[in-house]
């Protein structure tokens, strides 16, 4: 079957090297019984790939069925996927069929494979590996013929480091991964969706096909679509329900947008994602807030010491008079500024930072200190050990990071405890 075929059978729309690829590889693996990892973001669609495997394998004519294990209570799902016996649980008055032996010969789609529990997992790899199974309560082992296609919006492998995930499942799932694109990855395709969901909400509706002017048709493609394409479809469905005229201007559209709030802290490029991330991003908040402060006491300071004003009451203010003013208006007697001193020595602020000042006033420099995250990032974690006489686990409590994610750094920074 060629792709517009398989598109056109299964309603698909789009056309980016990305959404192909995806389609080519679901198409190939079809025709086998490996299991298959469809990856992507809620909302790409990605049930529909499954659907597109199943239906061009040889077990077409056999049952499919889609299990959403993010949705099933953790004290039930081993006795949905494998059946139980009865009296195995309190409420179980029969036995029961799982999922594993009714679908026998067909193909199982497991939605959220990465919410399921790790006893599950570990019952799922055993029917993968050998085609067995245990019901709930028995102890006689089955046999079954199941296809099995997993999909998840989040990145397993993550989750095998965390201990959320079992890795030998995850290769084990992992035979054919397809990667479903995100909406804002395939922007040419938005408005050819946009345009497709309106027509059909407005033969359901029996309304007119409402109509983007230009400029609602930029906005509608530079917005970010987090929901992917079903948040677009239920945006074309408000619009073609609520809209009173049938062409839609950007100011009319942009009522209709949901206003996500950015993120604006610093980012560095390729920052990895999950806990260390959030790290960084606090990190470069504290430091470049440190910076701002102490500019602001450099500055104080030397207006302080330059006023002219100053020189006619020289005899009201000592020098320990000005310093001692100056660490009223910083802070408490513990601040950084209790070692300055004035004119014709260094000024010792935060971070070894030194402001050197000659007698005349005439001419001032300035040693920036270093804003290297990883120098800093090492440095809380001195300090931190040392005050908690290497204790890891207050060390950890006290940075905000895991005691894990601690002992990572410690080795990452070889650092000597």
């Amino acid at each position: 079957m060629d792709l517009q075929s398989l598109k056109n059978r299964f309603s698909i729309i789009g056309n980016t090297p990305l959404l192909n690829h995806a389609l080519n590889t679901a198409e190939q693996v079809a025709a086998t019984d490996l299991t298959v990892l469809i990856v992507g973001e809620s909302g790409v669609g990605k049930e529909v790939f499954s659907q597109i495997i199943h239906s061009l394998s040889s077990r077409k004519h056999n049952p499919f069925i889609a299990v959403n294990c993010g949705a099933i209570p953790e004290g039930t799902i081993d006795s949905e996927l494998f059946g139980h016996e009865k009296g195995s649980f309190t409420g179980a008055v029969d036995s029961r069929k799982g999922y594993f032996e009714t679908v026998s010969g067909g193909t199982i789609f497991l939605d959220e494979i990465g919410e399921m529990p790790l006893g599950t997992q570990a019952r799922l790899l055993r029917v993968l590996e050998t085609g067995e199974f245990i019901r709930v309560g028995s102890s006689k082992v089955q046999k079954t013929d199941v296809r099995v296609i997993a999909a998840t919006n989040r990145e397993l492998i993550e989750f095998t480091e965390k201990g959320k995930f079992r890795e030998d499942l995850y290769y084990r799932l992992n035979t054919v991964p397809i990667r479903v694109p995100s909406l804002r990855d395939r922007k040419e395709d938005i408005p050819l969706l946009f345009r497709k969901f309106v027509v059909d909400f407005a033969e359901k509706y029996k309304t007119k096909p409402i109509y983007l002017d230009e400029e609602a048709r930029g906005l509608l493609t530079a917005y970010g679509w987090p929901g992917n394409v079903r948040e677009l479809k239920n945006i074309a469905e408000q619009i073609s329900v609520l809209s009173k005229n049938d062409h839609i201007d950007a100011t009319q559209l942009n009522s209709f947008l949901p206003k996500h709030t950015a993120n604006k802290m610093p980012m560095v490029t390729g920052t990895p994602v999950g806990e260390f991330a959030n790290e960084r991003e606090i990190l470069y908040k504290l430091f470049f807030d440190m910076k701002k402060d102490v500019n602001e006491l450099k500055k104080m300071f030397l207006e302080i010491l330059q006023n002219p004003s100053l020189s006619g009451q020289a005899a009201h203010f000592t020098k320990e008079a000005i310093i001692n003013e100056l660490k009223e208006d910083i802070g408490p007697s513990n601040s950084p500024i209790s070692n300055v001193s004035m004119p014709g020595t260094a000024m010792q602020l935060p971070h070894h930072q030194p402001v050197i000042i000659d007698n005349d006033m005439q001419n001032h420099y300035e040693i920036e200190e270093s804003l290297n995250i990883m120098d800093k990032e090492k440095e809380l974690i001195l300090k931190a050990l040392k005050k908690h006489r290497g204790r890891r686990k207050d060390a950890s409590t006290d940075l905000g990071i895991s005691e894990r994610t601690l002992y990572r750094k410690i080795k990452e920074y070889d650092i000597e405890e």
